[in-house]
C-alpha cells in the first residue's frame, strides 16, 4: 500500500492510519447484517427453522442454531480480536454458500433478477471485506 494511503490498521497515532475507535466501528458495521440475523433467528427459533426449509436445507433445527451460533459467535470474535481472522474467514465463507444458495439470479424468474443479482454482488463485496480483514490480522 503507499505509503500516502490510509491503514485501517488500528494500531498507534501515526497520521496514516485510522484511530483503533474507528477500526471497530468499521468492523461492527460489517458485522451488522450478521449480529441482527444470528439475534433476529435466536429469538424467532421458528422462523429461522421455516427459513432453512425454504432453501431445501435439512435438518432445519440444527442448521438454524449453526447458523445462528456462526454468525454471533464469528461476529463476537471479529469485534473482540480474538480470533478475529478465522471469524473472518469463517463468515466469508458462509458468506459465499449463503450467496449461491439465496441469490442465484441466474436461474431467477426475469422479474427477479435485477434485485438478486444486486444481492449477490454485495454479498461478493462482504466475502471480500472479510477476506480483508482476515489478511490484515494475519499481517499484524
Amino acid at each position: 500500500m503507499p505509503s500516502s494511503m490510509p491503514s485501517l490498521s488500528s494500531a498507534g497515532d501515526s497520521p496514516h492510519r485510522l484511530p483503533r475507535w474507528l477500526h471497530w466501528v468499521a468492523l461492527l458495521l460489517l458485522c451488522a447484517a450478521y449480529l441482527q440475523g444470528g439475534l433476529v433467528k435466536l429469538f424467532d427459533f421458528p422462523s429461522a427453522m421455516a427459513e432453512m426449509q425454504h432453501f431445501g436445507l435439512s435438518p432445519a433445527g440444527p442448521l438454524a442454531a449453526g447458523t445462528i451460533a456462526l454468525e454471533l459467535g464469528a461476529s463476537a470474535m471479529i469485534l473482540s480480536g480474538r480470533g478475529r481472522w478465522l471469524g473472518a474467514l469463517a463468515l466469508a465463507a458462509f458468506t459465499l454458500a449463503a450467496t449461491f444458495l439465496a441469490n442465484s439470479f441466474w436461474s431467477a424468474p426475469p422479474d427477479a433478477r435485477f434485485g438478486m443479482a444486486n444481492a449477490f454482488f454485495e454479498h461478493l463485496g462482504l466475502v471480500g471485506g472479510f477476506v480483508l480483514v482476515a489478511w490484515h490480522d494475519l499481517r499484524a
